[in-house]
């Protein structure tokens, strides 16, 4: 029997962004099952404590949306007696290298340039763009395992919010939550306390500064925008969501009927 959440959010304090996907409302009336599905950022710097409170949940699957770039740089996610991890990366570790070391260790005139003027913004939208039309065969295969046997699962990628937020929003789309609570449960990835901590080169007066944050803003935030642009690739390639769910992921309605019975009270 799948656990049920703790009625508060953890305070965990080595991993970012963590919570329940649970209670979500879908259009015909139903809500997401509590203790199925997760989301956070990366467990790679779980506690101890963190790690005994993740094991009680039950989890049969974590799902690591990160690439080889990240895993190097944050590290492996801490192991979980008895739960199965699957990594599906879905960026390219050598896009945008470039990029995001500039983002750590670039000057003040570099990230002007790079992300300035809305730069940023337009970023992480045609990223969300590319990863809904580009990554099909990835989310086919997470919802697949999940209406098979792989819930509670826990999904996430270095932020918990972009890969994971876009692989979390298919889902949720797959099971028919109404498109306004997807928005809201991914916006909730721009508070304070759930955000990515930004490891910068450099003294903490320069690197850090409130220029360099305003800068650096848009890429860690949580957009409506971002997800809009997602829910718009899927329009404009498929026409609808229901032809992309059949046609761009291949699920048959049996195997979406299996996902509701999962996920859904």
């Amino acid at each position: 029997m799948t656990q049920q959440a703790p009625s508060t959010e953890p305070e965990l304090s080595g991993v970012r962004n963590f919570r329940d996907v649970g209670g979500l409302p879908t259009v015909d009336g139903r809500r997401v099952r509590q203790g199925v599905l997760y989301r956070s950022g990366h467990l790679a710097h779980a506690t101890e404590e963190d790690a005994v409170f993740l094991a009680s949940l039950g989890l049969h699957t974590i799902f690591d949306f990160r690439n080889a770039a990240d895993q190097k740089l944050e590290g492996p996610d801490v192991e979980l007696p008895g739960v199965r991890n699957v990594n599906l990366p879905l960026t390219d570790p050598a896009d945008g290298a470039e990029f995001w070391k500039m983002v750590r260790d670039g000057d003040l005139d570099q990230l002007r340039t790079v992300l300035g003027d809305g730069k940023a913004a337009a970023r992480m939208a045609a990223s969300y763009r590319n990863i809904v039309k580009e990554r099909t065969a990835e989310h086919s295969r997470v919802l697949a395992a999940l209406a098979e046997d792989s819930v509670p699962a826990l999904m996430h990628c270095a932020a918990g919010k972009d890969r994971a937020g876009i692989s979390v929003a298919v889902t949720l789309l797959a099971v028919g939550v109404e498109r306004e609570a997807i928005t809201a449960d991914y916006l909730e990835s721009s508070a304070k306390h759930r955000r990515y901590r930004i490891r910068r080169g450099g003294g903490a007066g320069t690197a850090y500064s409130p220029e360099v944050m305003d800068l650096l803003d848009p890429l860690f935030d949580a957009r409506a925008e971002y997800l809009e642009a997602a829910f718009a690739s899927i329009e404009e390639t498929w026409g609808d969501t229901e032809t992309y769910l059949a046609r761009g992921l291949g699920l048959t309605s049996s195997t979406r009927e299996r996902l509701r019975e999962r996920l859904l009270d």
